[in-house]
């Protein structure tokens, strides 16, 4: 994806939720960093500290961290128009827990966090659209908290491929497993079954 397409999807983005002059326009494109990822390469290694927000022009990337038996489980999954971040990292400061890797050729997006802060006062309402998406994640993850806890694996796949209807066939099924906390074989089942259920 050349870098135009690239900047006026993030800009169509940014539109959908707030109003934009050209003038604000121009200078959110000045303080932007376009990065281009091959496959399996790293947009954030565990032990980096996350400076930046970073949105998904084109591609996909997905977030996991390893545990003590050294096997990945996947925390985020992400496709075009979507942010993927390590947000506790962003926030604290702290290294990351986590890696984010590209799933495929990718195209992302960059906003420092020292930009970032100043496009809050530069144009207010960049501020109001961070909040609200801040909102939303927060609203996702408990909602994902919730679900982990107290709904069948069933419920939680099905739950999925009808809030993520494009993502399902963007992953390999080890990812989508290890993201709805299954194995690939019971995620086959499941699949199998739904596939029953529908027809």
């Amino acid at each position: 994806m050349d870098t135009d397409t690239a900047i006026s999807r993030l800009i169509e983005h940014f539109r959908e939720i707030i109003t934009l002059k050209e003038s604000d326009v121009e200078l959110i494109i000045s303080r932007l960093d376009i990065i281009k990822l091959e496959k399996k390469e790293y947009l954030l290694k565990e032990g980096q500290i996350s400076k930046h927000m970073r949105f998904i022009a084109a591609g996909s990337l997905y977030a996991y961290y390893t545990d003590e038996k050294g096997r990945e489980n996947t925390t985020q999954l992400g496709i075009e128009n979507w942010w993927v971040n390590d947000l506790y990292s962003y926030l604290s400061e702290q290294p990351s827990r986590m890696f984010i890797q590209a799933n495929e050729e990718t195209t992302v997006i960059q906003i420092s966090k020292e930009s970032l802060e100043l496009l809050f006062k530069e144009i207010p309402a960049v501020s109001d659209f961070w909040r609200l998406k801040m909102q939303s994640a927060y609203v996702t993850l408990q909602e994902r908290t919730f679900e982990h806890s107290r709904v069948d694996a069933y419920t939680r796949y099905r739950t999925f491929i009808s809030a993520y209807r494009n993502i399902e066939q963007r992953f390999p099924q080890f990812m989508i497993a290890s993201y709805l906390g299954i194995t690939v074989e019971y995620l086959s089942y499941l699949r199998k079954k739904h596939m029953t259920d529908v027809y």
